[in-house]
């Protein structure tokens, strides 16, 4: 995935050339991994008594359940994982097309949709409007509301219709405090707005919900949530923490710290950048020295927003985004050198 987003937003193709045959080994293991697996998805197990019962990014050894609350019986496949190796498919085949290598990149697409379409058979609960958070070791999925399936969102796995559905559980008062998106929605059996992934709030899972949500048009909820993360930001002296506490947001007071965690923290700092871009709708291609620029919005309050020293293949410019009336156009804030086109997709 990172590998194909460098390029993309570069240009440069010599990163990739000089570690092919890493990127090569990377996919293999995932494709061994996948025909390895009773369910054909990526899982994890549990190898020694010492080691970690979960393996995703919710790693505390209750945060994967099912809706009774019942720990369930390895391997476990997580779904937001999932939704990771159906973007990094995607990539590799992009990368490999870029180098005319057509007919692997033709099997690794061919996998990538094969995998979305068991992830929508497998994953999605209808009676849940949303996707298990994973399925255990006998196939049986975890009925749980969290924010993992956000991250599908995120890797354009969805379904136009599902994703709005996700979409609108993300944004809904269960999940969404006023701080941000909690990992685990209110009502859920292991609802702990103190615990460490059972209904905290991390910024970077926000951010990464939030993407999700604007790749499928719905950057006007992602804008109170960039509000929102802001607002939370300036109570931690602008130093956002790994985590903080999910209780909803009161009138008069700020959200609840988290006792121990990170302070400040790399990719809850990140998450800010995520954030700004998914509102401002910008996506940079490097090979063709193209800014694109779709239905951007600007965050709560602010009337105009400058970026300097974007870095655009071998050139960088400078882009100004302003608010008239109920619209917020960009333009170029000085002369567009080396060839690079800005559209804008209003």
């Amino acid at each position: 995935m990172l590998a194909w987003a460098y390029e993309e937003h570069t240009g440069d193709r010599s990163l990739a050339d000089r570690i092919w045959s890493n990127i090569l080994a990377a996919t293999a293991w995932i494709e061994r991994r996948l025909d390895a697996s009773p369910t054909g998805f990526l899982d994890y197990a549990r190898a020694e008594k010492t080691g970690l019962v979960n393996q995703g990014w919710k790693d505390s050894h209750d945060s994967i359940f099912h809706a009774d609350g019942r720990l369930p019986d390895g391997p476990l496949a997580v779904v937001e994982v999932q939704g990771y190796v159906y973007a990094a498919l995607n990539s590799i085949a992009n990368l490999a097309s870029a180098r005319a290598q057509h007919a692997v990149a033709d099997r690794w697409q061919r996998r990538a949709e094969a995998l979305r379409a068991e992830i929508e058979r497998q994953f999605w609960l209808p009676e849940l409007s949303s996707y298990a958070i994973a399925v255990d070791g006998v196939g049986t999925p975890c009925g749980v509301r969290a924010s993992n399936a956000g991250h599908l969102l995120f890797c354009r796995v969805p379904s136009a219709e599902r994703a709005a559905a996700v979409s609108k559980q993300l944004l809904s008062d269960q999940s969404s405090s006023g701080w941000g998106i909690r990992t685990l929605a209110v009502g859920q059996v292991r609802y702990n707005p103190m615990s460490y992934h059972n209904g905290s709030i991390w910024p970077h899972d926000t951010a990464i919900c939030a993407a999700g949500i604007a790749r499928y048009g719905g950057g006007t909820g992602v804008v109170q949530i960039l509000s929102d993360i802001f607002e939370a930001a300036s109570n931690f002296a602008f130093r956002l923490p790994e985590l903080y506490c999910g209780f909803p947001r009161i009138p008069g007071q700020g959200p609840t710290p988290y006792p121990v965690a990170c302070l400040p923290q790399a990719w809850s700092a990140g998450s800010v950048f995520m954030l700004l871009q998914a509102i401002l709708g910008v996506r940079i291609d490097g090979q063709r020295k193209e800014v694109h620029i779709e239905r951007p919005l600007l965050p709560i309050g602010i009337e105009s927003l400058g970026i300097r020293d974007l870095p655009v293949a071998d050139t960088r410019i400078d882009l100004q985004f302003h608010r008239i009336g109920n619209e917020v156009v960009a333009v170029p804030h000085r002369h567009i050198a080396g060839g690079v086109r800005v559209l804008a997709h209003l």
